[in-house]
């Protein structure tokens, strides 16, 4: 990171050669030893971790500190904040501030003093306060090394190309990684997202017919939207019949069951559904 100086050029001194890639927010720098990133320190970060910083963004930090320690320090901090009626500005700090922190650690930290602040405030609209801990929860996801994107808070709503590359890779979009799948659905639609996990799902040969037909239907239960015969069809298309047929049980619509289970030549099931459903057409 580079904090900005206004009175000298800020300066980056690398040990090896390296390659340097522009990025929205800032510079990547690749060498055959390290990947790191430069950029300027946000304002929000800059006033809560300076050194013997009085922002009402770092005292609020303190206070929560020591109100883990039990001491009588963070009611000194909290009035302090108070008392000149920045206690919002205080909470907003910390809450923006999570957003720009690669450690889950130190964004933790941020977001406990926040919802500390949040005790105090009669009206404080939660809205961003959630919003950053769902935005953070896929950011952390996509940055694991078993994903390896290492996307920034800035570059993540807009477009960027690596974001359009993690929404495709399976980890990110489903459970693998700790059900981002829905935090994603509320942006991208929650029946289309569901969808995409259980297409994803049926190709997963190291589960059982059952095992695959009984965690789909646990996670899309009735959700307005899905279609068990897509996902059958899916699963009949990668040679899993068996697993395909239990899905059509969970398919309401007897007009979707028995053209598929026609397909997949089980006449007497695809008859049996037909008689079950009282429509004469089938």
């Amino acid at each position: 990171r580079v904090q900005s100086q206004p009175l000298a050029e800020p300066s980056f001194v690398l040990d090896e050669d390296s390659h340097l890639v522009p990025e929205l927010d800032g510079v990547r720098i690749l060498s055959r030893t390290s990947h790191e990133f430069l950029h300027e320190i946000p304002e929000a970060s800059q006033e809560i971790f300076r050194i013997a910083s009085m922002a009402p963004g770092a005292l609020l930090l303190e206070a929560q500190k020591e109100y883990e320690k039990e001491s009588q320090k963070a009611d000194e901090y909290l009035r302090e904040i108070r008392e000149q009626q920045l206690l919002p500005e205080a909470v907003g700090q910390c809450i923006e501030a999570a957003g720009y922190e690669h450690e889950p650690d130190t964004q933790k930290s941020l977001l406990r003093a926040a919802s500390f602040g949040k005790c105090f405030l009669d009206k404080f609209p939660p809205e961003g306060f959630v919003r950053m801990c769902r935005d953070l929860r896929v950011l952390n996801a996509v940055r694991d090394y078993q994903i390896g994107i290492p996307l920034t808070f800035t570059q993540y709503p807009t477009g960027n190309p690596a974001w359009s590359r993690a929404r495709g890779v399976p980890g990110v979009l489903y459970g693998d990684t700790g059900d981002i799948w829905g935090h994603l659905g509320t942006l991208h639609g929650v029946s289309r997202t569901l969808a995409h996990w259980a297409c994803y799902k049926v190709q997963q040969k190291d589960k059982s017919d059952e095992e695959v037909a009984q965690a789909i239907n646990q996670k899309l239960g009735d959700t307005a939207g899905i279609s068990y015969s897509d996902i059958a069809t899916r699963a009949y298309d990668c040679g899993r019949t068996e697993l395909a047929i239990r899905l059509l049980e969970y398919e309401p619509r007897p007009g979707e069951q028995v053209p598929l289970l026609l397909k997949m030549k089980r006449s007497k099931l695809a008859l049996g559904k037909a008689i079950e459903s009282g429509d004469t057409d089938l």
